[in-house]
């Protein structure tokens, strides 16, 4: 194993904290993998992964180590791009997160015209609703709803998206609707819950130009933005979301809007990825494509 190699394996250690799952994520042996760590260690003279049964994690020397390896790593793949006779035409693996309405609605339906502008990378997309660690699970970049809480990664904004609130008919003729946002509070809602934190039990909106947030009465909790609208549709309370994802069934009248002469908040989405001094060209591209497809869908960001 060289030692672009051995220094790709040791980055890949420290940010899952397995050899294992390193080794799968780069096509080689558990063994191989190993030994090019202990390789990797005696040419330097100093041990740069604590292991223990549970973890792996770097020595005080092994972090300094995977700082300088991460930058020089990048600049590599730069300097490649760069030279590249196809300059501007990435390849390798790109490993991306989206937020599962986000794939399914907008990102996936023009996924073949990325594949025709960049035909040597291979993606893999994985999806759902929970905030994925980005580093530790190795994933190159990701989109996400609301303000970036995440100090240690670069997000560039997509687009801030209308949202609606709205009910089924069946829950409008049971319980009526909200004439003005206090009685909001008399109201049923599905409460949405994002990974490990609380389930959201307001309903928002803009008054006077002041976010104003009104508590809810429900029974529903979903962590899935698809049965999120599920249970508005099956009458189970009010929803709040953005409203390209329910255009369709509130054309229908599957769904109806709920103070529809009332400001609500638009909702942020950020693509996300770890701060490295050189962006990956394999993520710069995406980042630009993926500006561009939300700029054509909702406007400038």
């Amino acid at each position: 194993m060289d030692r672009i190699d051995s220094m790709a394996l040791f980055v890949r250690i420290v940010e899952s904290r397995s050899f294992t799952r390193a080794a799968n994520e780069l096509g080689l042996p558990r063994a191989t993998a190993t030994l090019g760590i202990q390789q990797l260690e005696n040419r330097l003279g100093t041990r740069l992964l604590e292991r223990t049964t549970r973890q792996v994690r770097p020595t005080v020397e092994g972090q300094a180590f995977y700082e300088r390896c991460t930058n020089l790593l990048a600049e590599l793949e730069e300097a490649e791009a760069i030279l590249s006779p196809v300059a501007g035409n990435p390849r390798g693996v790109l490993r991306v997160e989206l937020h599962g309405t986000h794939a399914s609605h907008i990102v996936m339906p023009r996924i073949d015209e990325f594949r025709a502008l960049y035909p040597r990378l291979e993606l893999v997309v994985t999806t759902g609703d929970r905030r994925v660690d980005l580093v530790g699970e190795g994933i190159d970049c990701a989109v996400r709803g609301g303000v970036p809480g995440d100090s240690t990664l670069v997000s560039r904004r997509l687009a801030m998206l209308p949202q609606v609130i709205c009910a089924s008919p069946g829950y409008v003729t049971r319980m009526g609707l909200p004439d003005e946002p206090g009685a909001l509070r008399n109201h049923q809602a599905v409460r949405f819950m994002s990974g490990y934190s609380a389930a959201d039990t307001k309903l928002d909106l803009v008054i006077d130009g002041e976010l104003v947030s009104f508590e809810t009465k429900g029974w529903l909790t979903l962590n899935d933005a698809e049965n999120y609208v599920v249970g508005g549709l099956r009458g189970c309370g009010l929803i709040q979301l953005p409203r390209f994802h329910v255009e369709a069934a509130l054309e229908r009248g599957e769904l109806v809007e709920v103070l529809a002469g009332w400001e609500k908040p638009h909702l942020p989405i950020h693509v996300v990825y770890p701060h490295r001094k050189q962006l990956s060209p394999r993520v710069r591209v995406f980042v630009d494509w993926l500006v561009s497809i939300y700029e054509e869908r909702f406007g400038g960001g």
